[in-house]
């Protein structure tokens, strides 16, 4: 047993410095199986040391490609100019040494001049993207105008199957989301109102603010993440599969074929979906104001008139109507980017997701400030 053990501990990975003082000295396993237990203990003495003193190597009962690259590390990849190791040692620790990767370059500090310039290419990239959307914008025009010449050209089934699919399939997830929202709106209305005895204005803040602002705004964002995304997604397929060339080539414009139903359903469809986000808000509004409040149905209901004025519908469904255009503007837009890799496909269909919600945020605040006037009594 005693021989067992002086055995184990000759096998020990060891690190010791030199009589002299100038260098260190290996010996035991440097093996996994060795190092494993010892790793840490050994790689804060290795951080200790430096390769430009004598190394001595002849110690070593064993090394493999684990001890190696301990040894590399600790000397920043390259073999000391004092190393005495036995000759099949030294090649390992050669050959890792040679297929090591290179030391990372640091980073230099750009130049106000490359500042400059990475300004001025961020700028014609955007510029020259706001062009190709002009251009698709004019694209879309003409056909719409060829259309509106001849009706019978006019691609019925693909407004019909948006419609049904951007429209109706959406209506689900866009009510769910417009009466939780109405919970969560009345519900912290009425904890202030309690206070100031005003419990009666909740159905003015719920109705006018749902059909004012959420009902359009959440409406838009779902079908840009919902739809919107599918329909890139769908035209950079096309794209992959090169399913639009082929549509030139027989003669069919892809712009009047594929892209400009889109864009019209969702124009046409955003003032339904808002309309119903909102009333499924007030409806979420309505139960917390009959639960918190004691306000009954026909109570709020009542009050529901007199709280929304017409104005308001009528700006509701513009601006609707102006995010849906937007949202299917944005979708085609980025779908038509794809380039002919699969990384490609998902890189455009994450941007138009984000430029279509941006857009969306963006052109609501426009309005609200544009048209801050109009839908008020008084």
């Amino acid at each position: 047993m005693a021989a067992i053990g002086a055995a184990t501990a000759r096998r020990e990975p060891q690190l010791r410095p030199l009589a002299a003082g100038a260098g260190w000295q290996l010996a035991g396993d440097w093996t996994l199986a060795q190092l494993a237990p010892r790793l840490r203990e050994l790689r804060r003495k290795l951080a200790a040391t430096s390769a430009a003193g004598s190394w001595e190597l002849d110690g070593l009962t064993a090394l493999d490609s684990a001890g190696a690259l301990l040894l590399l590390e600790a000397w920043g990849g390259t073999l000391p100019a004092a190393l005495r190791a036995p000759e099949r040692q030294r090649l390992l620790l050669e050959e890792f040494a040679a297929s090591a990767p290179p030391p990372k370059l640091r980073r230099a500090r750009p130049s106000p001049a490359g500042l400059v310039a990475a300004l001025g290419d961020r700028v014609l990239t955007a510029s020259g993207q706001l062009g190709a959307a002009l251009a698709l914008l004019g694209q879309l025009l003409l056909e719409l105008v060829a259309v509106a010449a001849v009706p019978q050209r006019f691609p019925a089934r693909e407004l019909s199957a948006t419609l049904y699919k951007a429209g109706l399939l959406a209506l689900p997830i866009t009510g769910l989301v417009g009466l939780l929202i109405g919970v969560v709106l009345s519900y912290l209305s009425a904890l202030q109102l309690k206070l100031f005895g005003a419990e009666t204005f909740i159905v003015d803040l719920v109705g006018l603010a749902t059909a004012r602002e959420l009902g359009p705004l959440l409406a838009a964002i779902l079908v840009a993440g919902r739809s919107g995304s599918a329909m890139t997604a769908e035209l950079g397929v096309m794209r992959l599969t090169e399913e639009l060339d082929a549509l030139r080539v027989m003669g069919v414009s892809p712009f009047r074929r594929l892209i400009l139903p889109k864009v019209l359903a969702l124009g046409l469809l955003m003032p339904l979906v808002a309309f119903w986000t909102s009333l499924c808000g007030i409806v979420g509004g309505m139960l917390v104001a009959d639960l918190e409040l004691g306000l009954t149905f026909g109570q709020f209901l009542s009050g529901l008139p007199g709280a929304i004025p017409l104005g308001t519908y009528w700006l509701s469904l513009w601006k609707s109507l102006a995010f849906g255009l937007v949202v299917g503007v944005v979708a085609c837009f980025y779908g038509l980017r794809v380039q002919p890799n699969t990384a490609s496909l998902g890189a455009e269909t994450t941007r138009s997701v984000v430029a279509s919600i941006t857009m969306v945020i963006a052109m609501d605040a426009l309005f609200a400030v544009a048209f801050r006037d109009v839908g008020w009594y008084g």
